[in-house]
């Protein structure tokens, strides 16, 4: 007799990855001599329902990445009942900038003065100050976002000139495909530039680095945030398995979140702010 396989429930599959990416976290903040509360935990959950951000905020998630206005802002709408702080990540196009400013608590992706000073502008005066990350192209990818490391430092001292904006820190997105060996070298060059800039009177106290595949690493160099979507959320519906960095690291380590998942055909695609 065939017994069909069990398919557990979208909560259940949130919460076990979850847990299997909270004792990565500690392991890893452990074995650089850190505490675990050192490392705070963003859920990407761009491309995935309201229901599974639900899910995972009531197994403790309090921080969640967006990337997308037109899906996340019926999101954070829906969702308005949960005490959680929303993160906009990536490059930010002036023309989108004032609901960003609006809706958001955190923006990584600050790369150019112009966009600090529409995010400044447009963070209305009775809400909290917008805490905000300068990214940076760290691994010099032509054509890329993010500022050179040679102008973060004048760029973080312009930032922190204007009103309504906290300036936290530096954030990177890595090469897809790098090794291990890499990501650490890019990830130890991002501790290297935010102590330098803070002998210098930066006052910053977050990077913001590291991402399913490679967030390990990136808490051995320093990462005091970092940004997890596919281990806790599986692959984005129509996309397929998102690797990135060092994928092998990531291999095994969540569970594939229903039938829907497991029906898409992998395309091999890379999808970054992850």
């Amino acid at each position: 007799m065939l017994i069909a396989p069990q398919i557990s429930s979208v909560d259940d599959v949130i919460a076990t990855n979850l847990q299997a990416v909270r004792a990565q976290i500690a392991a890893a903040a452990a074995a650089a001599h850190r505490t675990v509360d050192s490392v705070t935990l963003v859920a990407v959950s761009k491309g995935h329902s309201a229901e599974r951000v639900r899910a995972a905020a009531a197994n403790g998630v309090a921080d969640f990445g967006e990337s997308y206005l037109q899906e996340a802002l019926p999101k954070i709408d829906a969702l308005r009942d949960l005490a959680v702080g929303w993160h906009f990540i990536g490059r930010i196009q002036s023309n989108k900038s004032a609901p960003i400013a609006e809706r958001f608590d955190w923006v990584h992706g600050v790369d150019r003065l112009k966009i600090a000073e529409r995010l400044a502008a447009q963070r209305p005066p009775s809400a909290l100050p917008l805490q905000v990350c300068i990214q940076v192209n760290i691994a010099g990818e032509s054509g890329k976002a993010g500022v050179e490391p040679a102008a973060a430092s004048d760029l973080v001292r312009l930032v922190q000139a204007l009103p309504r904006l906290t300036l936290r820190g530096l954030m990177c997105i890595l090469p897809a495909g790098q090794s291990a060996h890499d990501n650490q070298q890019a990830f130890h060059a991002m501790q290297l530039l935010l102590q330098q800039i803070n002998a210098h009177g930066g006052a910053l106290d977050t990077l913001s680095m590291g991402m399913s595949a490679d967030y390990r690493e990136a808490i051995a160099q320093g990462a005091t945030l970092i940004r997890v979507g596919t281990a806790i959320f599986g692959a984005r519906p129509g996309i397929g398995v998102e690797l990135g960095g060092n994928a092998q690291a990531m291999r095994g380590t969540h569970h594939v979140l229903g039938a829907d998942f497991q029906s898409q055909p992998h395309r091999h695609r890379v999808e970054r702010h992850r």
